[in-house]
């Protein structure tokens, strides 16, 4: 069988042992009572590195000659496997040299630093960092760690399985975010190997944003193709074409494959800060974006996998911004109003009067297509939800002012 076996995947395990934790399995009564099954959140995003990426890359270096690890390591990535390659690189004593992209979140950057890789920056796009790294692989010997493609990867992102088995015994399905495959390869045919041992078949069902779904259409095809992402938030999971291994053990051992927006996203993130107290970074949250977008339907005890929690804060304001927009508990609108003394404190009475709170305010003369006459103001409020948004907009209106939406 192509791939890792279950005698892989059990030594990986042992060797994973030495740096990855065993993190926690949180139980949410909220989104079980939502979705109305057991819900379990598998927390990778509390993993060391803030993500599942040191299982595969520790496997891997682990495995090496001495005559490759004295060579050193080299991979290219923007984040988590950047930081898994370099602790295992550490925690190994190897040589480890990462390239990134110029303009890489300087979390990330100082992270990975911090466990003593050599990083160079390289290209603004990934694909000119991955040849300044084969490049250097090529010229210095050193050996190119890839992300998901390759048996070692897989093998070591597959002891996931073991734990989750463990934690939650009765599982019948695992939601897990998909990127280039290694993750869900490893997984999915983890749970495939197992089958017999524990007399049933667990349900594995992939999640890829919208913007950067090469699956859907590489198993259409029957075989791997390359397709043009698009920008995404979940940018740990934007790869353009699946890995060649990864996609042989996806298209016979994975159960299903749907995709979600950014939008979906962005509301998942907030639900799971707020409900659950994770910090989640988007890749690791589409997952549950697809449970709350209706866009699984399962039943039965369900592990998501929250595969990551590296995220630039700045990055997470304007996100958890948009995810309380899409919820309707985050609304902007722009109002122009008679240039007279009052107005304004006749809108914030308005506004009060529906229970709703102002956060900011702008005001302005200069607006594009104001009368002499005229004033305009932005005014950014919290509301409760989509209903009590549509009631501040109705109570504005009914008053005689014109409020436009400019995010809600």
């Amino acid at each position: 069988m192509p791939g890792p076996t279950l005698d892989d995947i059990r030594a990986a395990r042992e060797r994973v042992r030495a740096v990855a934790t065993v993190t926690p399995m949180e139980d949410s009564h909220f989104l079980s009572d939502l979705l109305g099954h057991p819900v379990h959140l598998k927390t990778e995003n509390l993993q060391r590195t803030g993500s599942y990426k040191i299982r595969g890359a520790y496997n891997r270096l682990s495995q090496l000659t001495d005559a490759e690890k004295a060579r050193g390591v080299v991979a290219a990535s923007a984040g988590n496997h950047a930081q898994g390659v370099a602790l295992a690189a550490r925690e190994l004593g190897i040589r480890a040299t990462i390239f990134m992209p110029i303009g890489v979140a300087l979390p990330k950057y100082e992270a990975t630093r911090g466990y003593g890789a050599d990083v160079e920056l390289h290209g603004t796009a990934f694909d000119e960092t991955l040849v300044a790294a084969l490049e250097f692989a090529e010229r210095t010997g050193a050996v190119m760690i890839p992300p998901y493609d390759h048996p070692d990867i897989v093998a070591g992102q597959g002891t996931l399985a073991f734990e989750i088995l463990e934690q939650v015994p009765s599982v019948e399905n695992v939601v897990v975010p998909i990127g280039g495959g290694g993750l869900i390869a490893g997984v999915a045919t983890a749970f495939a190997q197992l089958a017999p041992e524990i007399g049933r078949q667990v349900r594995v069902i992939g999640i890829q944003s919208q913007n950067a779904a090469s699956y859907p259409p590489s198993l259409a095809a029957g075989e791997p193709v390359s397709i043009a992402t698009a920008p995404t938030i979940a940018d740990g999971i934007a790869v353009g074409r699946p890995g060649a291994l990864n996609f042989e053990i996806v298209s016979r051992t994975v159960d299903q494959i749907v995709t979600v927006s950014d939008d979906e996203t962005a509301a998942a993130l907030v639900v799971l800060l707020e409900r659950t107290k994770q910090v989640v970074e988007p890749a690791g949250a589409v997952g549950v974006a697809a449970a709350l977008a209706g866009r699984l339907r399962v039943t039965g005890p369900t592990v998501f996998l929250l595969t990551g929690g590296n995220i630039d804060p700045m990055v997470m304001e304007r996100i958890v911004s948009r995810g309380l927009a899409i919820s309707g508990r985050y609304l902007v609108v722009r109002i122009p109003l008679p240039d007279r003394p009052g107005q304004l404190a006749t809108i914030a009475d308005l506004i009060a009067e529906a229970n709703a709170n102002v956060v900011e305010v702008l005001h302005t003369r200069h607006g594009n297509g104001l009368l002499i006459t005229e004033v305009q103001i932005d005014i950014h409020m919290e509301t409760r939800g989509t209903a009590h948004a549509q009631l501040v907009l109705e109570r504005l209106r009914a008053a005689g002012y014109r409020p436009e939406v400019l995010r809600s």
